[in-house]
């Protein structure tokens, strides 16, 4: 499978100039609201330490590619049409909005942070990014509070027929959030609230369904225009702000990774993506080496531009997945190659989900693993880190 990533925000932040500084796609990009009126689904990625080196390999990738020992894994990006605020009530793209989010594993949330685009998406000066941010966080906590309502009124009808507890009634209609019982039970209890709905009042349901939709959306804000003074300052303030605590921030500069791209593709410089740096190796005239300098000072400032780190860091640090080579102690994938292949996994999986993950057979005649660094042993249960080369033994 391929992680599916969100871009979320209201209109005219500079959204889909994100999504086509990660994708080098062509979709519309304008200073006005909707730009984005269906999603646009493309292919960016996510950058992962080869591990072939470590076994005097050069590896051979069936997707993605590699560049100097950095593994460029495929990810799916969605740039999710324009958000206003009233969306869980239909207003705007609303309803649309939420089903196209909800098939995003992890969230971008791209804030303009230089203050210049006010709530509607319309052009302003002065204003503050923290409101962007808490009127996402709450139109998604009114989408789940709306959701756990009608799980409440199915538990309290009977509905299931048989005597249920509140949380699998509250799973099954929050099935859609990739929730289950297991968790809505750790959430209540975590939260010092009682198993029983009839203790609940407004602020217990609304805590609830908050707190669900921060384990099943994670998100991270990408706080786009850092190029700007204005949103320097407002970057500074607001990630010292203990209110903003459980979000992760990324610096960001949509335009210069898109700049940086199309001189790349141009022969212009030498760039990988994501890198904090690059070599100017084409003709360019004296303005254009100024336009370049001023990117290069940004870049070197907050280590990159940005869009590439944000990717990453939703996934891997937000989310907490993990990339898994599947090898042998001589690090070939197969036959057909060396390394070919690096998985994206859901943190904590182990030794049978990834045989599972490879294949159904796999998984049912799974034996046991071999990390192929140590080339020891491990059982079906054991968790795997990040960048591990396992061996898969089965009988399948």
């Amino acid at each position: 499978m391929s992680y599916k990533i969100g871009l979320v925000g209201k209109p005219s932040v500079g959204k889909s100039s994100f999504f086509n500084a990660a994708t080098m796609n062509d979709v519309p990009e304008g200073a006005y609201p909707f730009t984005t009126i269906d999603p646009s689904v493309g292919e960016a990625y996510v950058r992962v330490d080869c591990a072939a080196p470590e076994f005097d390999e050069t590896c051979t990738p069936s997707v993605g590619f590699c560049d100097h020992g950095t593994r460029f894994v495929p990810v799916k990006l969605v740039d999710v049409a324009g958000l206003i605020p009233g969306a869980h009530e239909g207003k705007g793209l609303g309803n649309q909005f939420l089903t196209d989010l909800n098939e995003a594993d992890v969230l971008v949330h791209v804030v303009d942070f230089s203050g210049e685009t006010d709530i509607e998406g319309e052009k302003t000066e002065g204003h503050d990014p923290r409101d962007d941010i808490d009127f996402l966080e709450d139109e998604l906590d009114m989408w789940y509070l709306d959701v756990l309502e009608k799980g409440l009124e199915r538990y309290r009808s009977g509905y299931h027929g048989e005597e249920k507890n509140v949380e699998e009634d509250l799973a099954e209609q929050m099935s859609a959030f990739k929730t289950n019982k297991d968790e809505i039970k750790q959430v209540v209890l975590s939260l010092g609230r009682s198993l029983d709905p009839d203790e609940w009042d407004d602020e217990d349901k609304e805590a609830i369904a908050r707190e669900i939709r921060k384990r099943t959306k994670p998100m991270l804000i990408a706080a786009n225009k850092m190029d700007k003074p204005a949103a320097q300052e407002n970057f500074e303030e607001i990630t010292s702000d203990p209110d903003y605590d459980h979000l992760t921030f990324v610096p960001a500069s949509a335009h210069a990774e898109k700049a940086l791209k199309k001189a790349e593709a141009g022969g212009v410089v030498d760039y990988e993506p994501g890198a904090d740096d690059f070599d100017i190796v084409g003709d360019v005239s004296e303005d254009q080496e100024e336009g370049l300098e001023q990117i290069r000072e940004f870049l070197d400032a907050y280590g990159g531009a940005g869009v590439q780190r944000s990717l990453e860091a939703a996934l891997f640090d937000v989310m907490g997945a993990i990339a898994i080579f599947p090898g042998s102690a001589n690090g070939r994938s197969d036959t057909q190659g060396v390394f070919r292949d690096c998985f994206i996994l859901p943190e904590g999986s182990t030794t049978e989900d990834f045989a599972y993950h490879l294949h159904s057979d796999i998984g049912d005649g799974l034996l046991h693993g071999i990390d192929c660094r140590s080339e020891r042993q491990v059982g079906s249960d054991h968790e795997l880190d990040h960048r591990d080369v396992l061996e898969i033994v089965t009988t399948g």
